[in-house]
């Protein structure tokens, strides 16, 4: 006999009927580790916003020639030049040696990666700012505006191939490129300021990059991470690398009372009540579909040895994993470029100056 459906929102103390009979209970409404991955989400956000506006104030006084305040170059904002980061990691498998140059980005780049491999793409669902503000939009767009726009399955698989070619394309540039090409770039003038020349996109935003820009916003309010979903070649590896990872939401179909709550939550539009274990690329570890579920012991993030991992786990985890390769590279002199201020005030005035090497 099929069991009577109960909202995602069952008030604690309620008991369900599963299939065999046997009575369930609900879990409790208010779960004091639901928001915590908000909380991880919102602060790392912040923590960039600050790394942005510390690294414009540090721009602007080789750009004014004064020296108006104490700023120190902050190495995080490497964390987005992954292009760098993967130019940087295949040197050091060629001569064994960190790159000097843009140090930090491959420490990132490669901190991220490891994030994927071990707790699936935790870094997409707890740590990224652009996936942060893509759930803020469409999370909005869909209380506010009532909007919640799921792609035909025909277009959406062709739509999500496109971050699959993105990826293979700058994975083709970095890797086609010889050892001592990679080092020619990064020692360029271009490559020197090339966090200088990602902030000039923004800061003088052309016609067509504000048009891209805003599309992308319209997208991402209609649909669930569209941004994320079929455009980002550095999600697309983080997904790849997220195949291995020993972590794979779980669900028990016995207690399970099929309401569907948890493939409505799926940020990733998963089919979580349809399957025993998630082990698809675009989950993002984010274990909203846990959260929802209303029966007690049917949803939850296993590891071997069929082990719980809790969202108090998976951000203890996630954020000392971060911290911790971070504080080594600061330690151990491979955070910061060792470029004068000299060569600086040479080359930030005239960034516009340096196109990209060929």
């Amino acid at each position: 006999m099929t069991p009577t459906l109960a909202p995602p929102s069952a008030p604690a103390g309620r008991s369900f009927k599963s299939r065999d009979g046997r009575a369930l209970q609900s879990r409790p409404v208010e779960d004091p580790a639901k928001g915590i991955r908000r909380w991880v989400q919102w602060g790392f956000l912040v923590l960039n916003i600050w790394l942005g506006w510390t690294f414009y104030s540090w721009v602007r006084q080789f750009e004014t020639g004064v020296r108006f305040a104490a700023f120190e170059r902050p190495a995080g904002v490497e964390g987005w030049l992954p292009i760098a980061g993967m130019m940087n990691l295949k040197l050091f498998l060629h001569t064994g040696e960190i790159p000097a140059i843009h140090p930090a980005a491959m420490v990132l780049f490669v901190t991220f990666a490891a994030l994927s491999l071990l707790l699936r793409k935790s870094f997409c669902g707890w740590l990224c700012p652009v996936g942060t503000l893509c759930e803020a939009l469409w999370r909005f767009g869909e209380k506010r505006l009532r909007l919640n726009v799921k792609p035909w399955k025909w277009l959406d698989i062709p739509l999500r191939s496109l971050k699959y070619i993105l990826l293979g394309l700058f994975l083709y540039a970095v890797l086609s490129m010889s050892a001592t090409g990679l080092a020619a770039f990064l020692q360029s003038p271009y490559g020197l300021i090339a966090d200088v020349k990602m902030l000039n996109f923004f800061r003088h935003m052309g016609q067509t990059a504000a048009i891209v820009i805003a599309v992308l916003v319209a997208g991402s309010l209609a649909i669930r991470n569209f941004w994320c979903r079929y455009l980002c070649p550095y999600g697309a590896l983080m997904g790849l690398l997220s195949l291995a990872s020993p972590l794979r939401i779980t669900r028990n179909p016995s207690s399970c009372i099929d309401c569907g709550a948890c493939a409505r939550a799926c940020p990733s539009y998963l089919p979580v009540d349809q399957l025993i274990q998630i082990k698809s690329a675009e989950c993002i570890g984010c274990q909203a579909c846990v959260d929802v579920c209303p029966v007690s012991d049917t949803l939850w993030m296993q590891a071997p040895a069929k082990r719980r991992v809790s969202k108090r786990a998976m951000a203890a985890w996630t954020l000392g994993l971060f911290l911790a390769v971070v504080s080594l590279a600061k330690l151990t002199g491979h955070w910061q470029s060792p470029i004068s201020d000299d060569l600086y005030f040479r080359l930030i005035p005239n960034a516009a100056e340096f196109d990209h090497p060929r």
